[in-house]
């Protein structure tokens, strides 16, 4: 039953973060992709399309954390002792991008700047340290008598801060694809062209960090070039390579929904390699979900409640997309 337990809250977790890349990747996207678009005008276009939903997106990162806590405690302790740093620049980002979120509506013309240069700074840092806390955590967390033992620097790496930009690309991706489908004109335009050089710079990106990923521990590297394995494996870059194509192709179309739905798959897959890589090790490179998690009868009283908000949670997100559906146009949205 322990193991059970174990699998499924593993799953949960995973399912949390990847719920909240792709919901809040997006609007990050959009304060990333700020710079962009200099007009009071399409800016204002921009958040409107958010506004309804930002801040919803991410209880998805707040049930993570909760059932990491609940669930694998030695995990919550060892990888906030680890990355506590990044993590925490992580949350100042959060605060400055919601914190603009809200003031910008109603700052004078003349105090707008501020709020805008907030929500950039905001939506970049946190996307970027969320992308080196990834980056440290693959790179492996080293645990002594279950306590974290490494130094409080040793997150920085080029690999983490790769990893970093490597998350602002393909959030920005996010942000662009999601303009495709909620804006029209020349904002719409503008999106597109944005949309294909990102697309190149994504593929890049992918392409380093899978083949930077292996030489940070050779059981990966194992895992995904020993014999059967990468016959087994194949199907995930080869995906890569068709999603790719697709995307570049509907943005030629002047698609609509589609550039959005080929780039969730692009983030999929790299959510998927980096399972591949990691899996069953919740600390790498050595501690698997089950040495870290809690006493089965605390997983358990837990899972019932987990079993329970989660499809709220489902049910009013979809909910809230599904009354904000459609295209926004200027005069609708947030300040009106």
């Amino acid at each position: 039953m322990g193991i059970e337990l174990s699998v499924i809250w593993a799953v949960i977790i995973l399912f949390s973060i990847m719920m909240y890349i792709v919901m809040d990747g997006f609007d990050l996207g959009l304060g990333i992709l700020f710079p962009f678009f200099k007009s009071k005008e399409d800016r204002d276009l921009m958040m409107h399309t958010v506004a309804p939903v930002w801040d919803g997106n991410e209880t998805w990162l707040v049930l993570g954390g909760a059932g990491l806590l609940a669930a694998f405690p030695l995990a919550y302790s060892v990888i906030l002792s680890a990355l506590y740093l990044p993590i925490i620049f992580m949350l100042i980002g959060l605060i400055f991008r919601g914190v603009a979120f809200e003031f910008r509506f109603k700052a004078l013309d003349h105090e707008r700047h501020f709020w805008d240069k907030a929500f950039i700074g905001g939506s970049i840092a946190a996307t970027f340290f969320q992308g080196v806390t990834l980056g440290a955590y693959i790179q492996g967390l080293p645990v002594v008598d279950r306590t974290y033992a490494g130094g409080s620097l040793d997150w920085l790496s080029w690999f983490s801060v790769f990893t970093g930009l490597g998350l602002v690309v393909a959030f920005a991706l996010l942000g662009s694809t999601w303009l495709i489908i909620k804006t029209e004109g020349e904002l719409h335009e503008r999106a597109h062209v944005i949309t294909r050089y990102l697309v190149w710079a994504l593929l890049a990106t992918i392409i380093i960090i899978s083949l930077w990923t292996p030489l940070q521990d050779e059981k990966i590297a194992a895992r995904w070039f020993s014999f059967p394995n990468i016959l087994w494996l194949s199907p995930v870059p080869l995906l890569v390579g068709v999603f790719t194509f697709l995307l570049l192709r509907a943005i030629q179309q002047r698609a609509h929904v589609k550039p959005f739905i080929f780039t969730l798959c692009l983030v999929f897959l790299g959510y998927s390699g980096l399972g591949i890589s990691l899996w069953p090790h919740i600390i790498p490179p050595n501690i698997s979900i089950w040495q870290a998690a809690s006493p089965p009868q605390s997983q358990g009283f837990v899972l019932v409640g987990a079993l329970f908000i989660i499809p709220i949670i489902l049910a009013y997100t979809f909910w809230a997309y599904y009354v904000f559906r459609g295209k926004i146009k200027p005069g609708m949205g947030y300040d009106h």
